[in-house]
Protein backbone atom coordinates (compact mmCIF):
# COMPACT_ATOMS: atom_id res chain seq x y z
CA UNK A 1 0.00 0.00 0.00
CA UNK A 2 2.62 2.57 1.06
CA UNK A 3 5.66 0.40 0.56
CA UNK A 4 7.82 0.46 -2.50
CA UNK A 5 7.69 -3.32 -2.44
CA UNK A 6 4.93 -4.70 -4.63
CA UNK A 7 4.76 -7.86 -2.51
CA UNK A 8 1.35 -8.25 -0.82
CA UNK A 9 1.51 -9.06 2.90
CA UNK A 10 0.30 -12.53 3.81
CA UNK A 11 -2.71 -12.62 6.15
CA UNK A 12 -3.16 -15.75 8.26
CA UNK A 13 -5.35 -14.18 10.95
CA UNK A 14 -8.04 -11.49 10.70
CA UNK A 15 -9.57 -9.67 13.65
CA UNK A 16 -12.73 -7.92 12.47
CA UNK A 17 -13.95 -4.41 13.19
CA UNK A 18 -16.50 -5.50 15.82
CA UNK A 19 -14.04 -7.80 17.64
CA UNK A 20 -12.23 -6.98 20.88
CA UNK A 21 -9.44 -9.02 22.41
CA UNK A 22 -8.83 -8.56 26.15
CA UNK A 23 -5.41 -9.79 27.26
CA UNK A 24 -2.13 -10.49 25.55
CA UNK A 25 -1.98 -12.30 22.22
CA UNK A 26 0.65 -14.18 20.21
CA UNK A 27 0.34 -14.96 16.51
CA UNK A 28 2.35 -16.52 13.70
CA UNK A 29 2.60 -15.35 10.09
CA UNK A 30 0.46 -12.37 9.14
CA UNK A 31 -2.24 -10.63 11.18
CA UNK A 32 -4.67 -7.95 9.98
CA UNK A 33 -6.44 -5.96 12.70
CA UNK A 34 -9.65 -3.98 12.17
CA UNK A 35 -10.83 -4.35 15.80
CA UNK A 36 -9.07 -3.68 19.08
CA UNK A 37 -6.62 -5.49 21.34
CA UNK A 38 -6.16 -4.58 25.00
CA UNK A 39 -2.88 -6.25 25.89
CA UNK A 40 0.53 -6.94 24.43
CA UNK A 41 0.75 -8.34 20.90
CA UNK A 42 3.71 -10.50 19.87
CA UNK A 43 4.57 -12.51 16.79
CA UNK A 44 6.08 -15.92 17.51
CA UNK A 45 8.44 -16.37 15.80
CA UNK A 46 9.13 -12.69 15.13
CA UNK A 47 11.16 -13.37 11.96
CA UNK A 48 8.99 -13.18 8.85
CA UNK A 49 5.87 -12.00 10.67
CA UNK A 50 3.73 -9.07 9.59
CA UNK A 51 1.03 -6.97 11.21
CA UNK A 52 -1.29 -4.56 9.46
CA UNK A 53 -3.60 -2.32 11.46
CA UNK A 54 -6.40 -0.50 9.62
CA UNK A 55 -7.80 2.95 10.44
CA UNK A 56 -10.35 1.33 12.77
CA UNK A 57 -7.78 -0.90 14.51
CA UNK A 58 -6.22 -0.14 17.88
CA UNK A 59 -3.79 -1.78 20.29
CA UNK A 60 -3.44 -0.84 23.97
CA UNK A 61 -0.15 -2.57 24.74
CA UNK A 62 3.32 -3.26 23.41
CA UNK A 63 3.84 -4.72 19.94
CA UNK A 64 6.69 -6.99 18.78
CA UNK A 65 6.67 -8.01 15.12
CA UNK A 66 8.99 -8.10 12.11
CA UNK A 67 7.05 -5.84 9.69
CA UNK A 68 4.30 -3.38 10.66
CA UNK A 69 1.90 -1.38 8.51
CA UNK A 70 -0.01 0.98 10.80
CA UNK A 71 -2.98 3.13 9.88
CA UNK A 72 -4.70 2.91 13.30
CA UNK A 73 -3.56 3.55 16.86
CA UNK A 74 -1.01 1.94 19.19
CA UNK A 75 -0.71 2.97 22.83
CA UNK A 76 2.50 1.23 23.82
CA UNK A 77 6.01 0.58 22.54
CA UNK A 78 6.58 -0.93 19.09
CA UNK A 79 9.54 -3.20 18.30
CA UNK A 80 9.71 -4.02 14.58
CA UNK A 81 13.00 -5.58 13.48
CA UNK A 82 12.13 -5.15 9.80
CA UNK A 83 10.03 -2.35 8.33
CA UNK A 84 7.56 0.06 9.93
CA UNK A 85 5.17 1.85 7.58
CA UNK A 86 3.08 4.60 9.18
CA UNK A 87 0.10 5.77 7.15
CA UNK A 88 -1.49 9.22 7.29
CA UNK A 89 -3.94 8.18 10.04
CA UNK A 90 -1.38 6.34 12.22
CA UNK A 91 -1.12 7.36 15.88
CA UNK A 92 1.55 6.01 18.22
CA UNK A 93 1.78 6.85 21.91
CA UNK A 94 5.01 5.13 22.82
CA UNK A 95 8.53 4.49 21.58
CA UNK A 96 9.20 2.95 18.18
CA UNK A 97 12.20 0.63 17.64
CA UNK A 98 12.61 -0.15 13.94
CA UNK A 99 14.90 -1.55 11.28
CA UNK A 100 13.57 0.70 8.47
CA UNK A 101 10.79 3.29 8.80
CA UNK A 102 8.48 5.02 6.32
CA UNK A 103 6.11 7.78 7.37
CA UNK A 104 3.32 9.46 5.46
CA UNK A 105 2.42 13.10 6.13
CA UNK A 106 -0.11 13.13 8.97
CA UNK A 107 1.29 10.21 10.98
CA UNK A 108 1.67 11.06 14.68
CA UNK A 109 4.25 9.68 17.12
CA UNK A 110 4.44 10.71 20.76
CA UNK A 111 7.62 8.95 21.81
CA UNK A 112 11.16 8.23 20.68
CA UNK A 113 12.25 6.74 17.38
CA UNK A 114 15.21 4.36 17.74
CA UNK A 115 16.79 2.39 14.93
CA UNK A 116 17.64 -1.23 15.70
CA UNK A 117 21.08 -2.04 14.32
CA UNK A 118 22.43 -5.50 13.58
CA UNK A 119 25.49 -4.77 15.72
CA UNK A 120 23.32 -3.94 18.74
CA UNK A 121 20.27 -6.22 18.76
CA UNK A 122 19.65 -5.32 22.40
CA UNK A 123 18.90 -1.71 21.39
CA UNK A 124 15.31 -2.15 22.58
CA UNK A 125 15.05 -2.03 26.36
CA UNK A 126 13.80 -5.13 28.19
CA UNK A 127 10.44 -3.53 29.01
CA UNK A 128 9.81 -2.56 25.36
CA UNK A 129 9.28 -6.06 24.05
CA UNK A 130 5.76 -7.26 23.47
CA UNK A 131 6.10 -10.38 25.60
CA UNK A 132 3.25 -11.09 27.97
Amino acid sequence: MFSRDNKQARIDTLIGKASRVHGGMEFAGGLHLDGSIEGNLRADPVAGSSLSVSETGSIDGNVEVYDLMLNGAVRGDIVAHGRVVLGATAQVQGNVYYGVIEMTLGAQIMGKLTRITENAPEAAPEGATGST
